[in-house]
């Protein structure tokens, strides 16, 4: 009888061992390949001057203030250009994971904009291998000065400005990112016949983590060659990110007066060997309006 009981558990047990091991080596075999996107390429959404490849998070409204002293080589007089000021103030909201948008304020010629940034592909390695990050960023900027001549005919197009250009970059390790900016500047009125409606630059920029919350930034702009190469000077700017929490502080020295890409990029007449030298900052605060499903904490910059 026990051979019989025997002989009928013991095929049934082996039976449940086989599939048992295959369970197990499911179980504890390779996992699927995953896609590992890259984050925090940069600190914030500005270089220094010019845009990074970074968007607000999604949900997310940054608020910056951005500031350009005037040169320092205008002496003890003017306190070395801390008594002249130019200053933008901006706001900037993550829509969705790829698309950002914003607005701000420039006491430069008393200037309106707004911009929309869309993140086109996204750097990853695993099963999905994206060598670069790449954006788009485009803006319309509105003069709201005074008309120079008010008894002739003026037309409001004459007031707008617009800026396109491609963020294209790559962060090499947790201590390097670089990023390459072609850009397109398009200004409907010019002073004269022979100056340029379209404008083309080249700009170059990059970050290298000095610490945890501390960054050495830097970024140029390269104008291609045409009557605004030959009349204004190319942007170079140098400075540190500094993160302090809630807000990431970022101070740093140029050559440019202009806070938005139609000044600084197309209209700087400062040289950095005659010391036009502007100390400028900018101050960025982040609130969370809306926190999005699958949230993490620790890779929201």
């Amino acid at each position: 009888m026990h051979k019989k009981i025997l002989a009928l558990i013991v095929p049934i047990f082996l039976t449940l061992v086989v599939f048992s091991q295959d369970d197990l080596m499911e179980l504890f075999g390779d996992e699927p390949e995953t896609t590992e996107y890259t984050y925090a390429t940069f600190k914030t959404t500005r270089i220094c001057n010019g845009q990074s490849i970074e968007n607000p998070p999604n949900g997310n409204l940054i608020f910056i203030i951005s500031h350009h002293f005037g040169r320092i080589n205008e002496g003890w007089y003017e306190w070395f250009g801390l008594d002249q000021a130019t200053i933008r103030f901006g706001f900037e909201y993550g829509i969705n994971d790829w698309l950002a948008v914003g607005f701000g304020r420039n006491s430069l010629y008393k200037t309106f904009d707004g911009f929309t940034k869309i993140k086109l592909l996204r750097q990853s390695t695993g099963k999905k291998v994206m060598p670069v990050s790449v954006s788009y960023f485009g803006n319309v900027t509105i003069s709201s000065l005074k008309w120079q001549y008010p008894e002739r005919k003026n037309y409001f197009s004459s007031r707008m400005q617009y800026a396109n250009q491609l963020l294209i970059a790559r962060k090499f390790n947790k201590w390097l990112s670089l990023q390459l900016t072609p850009t397109h500047i398009h200004r409907n009125l010019v002073p004269t016949n022979e100056d340029q409606n379209d404008v083309f630059a080249i700009g170059a920029g990059g970050r290298f983590k000095l610490t945890n919350r501390l960054s050495l930034n830097t970024e140029y702009f390269y104008l291609l060659p045409g009557k605004t190469a030959d009349d204004y000077n190319n942007s170079f700017t140098i400075g540190l990110d500094i993160e302090t929490g809630g807000h990431v502080f970022q101070i740093y020295a140029t050559n440019s007066q202009g806070l938005i890409e139609e000044a600084f990029i197309a209209g700087t007449t400062g040289s950095w060997g005659d010391g036009d030298i502007h100390i400028g900052f900018n101050i960025t605060r982040t609130f969370v309006i809306k926190k999005p499903k699958g949230f993490e904490e620790e890779k929201k910059w």
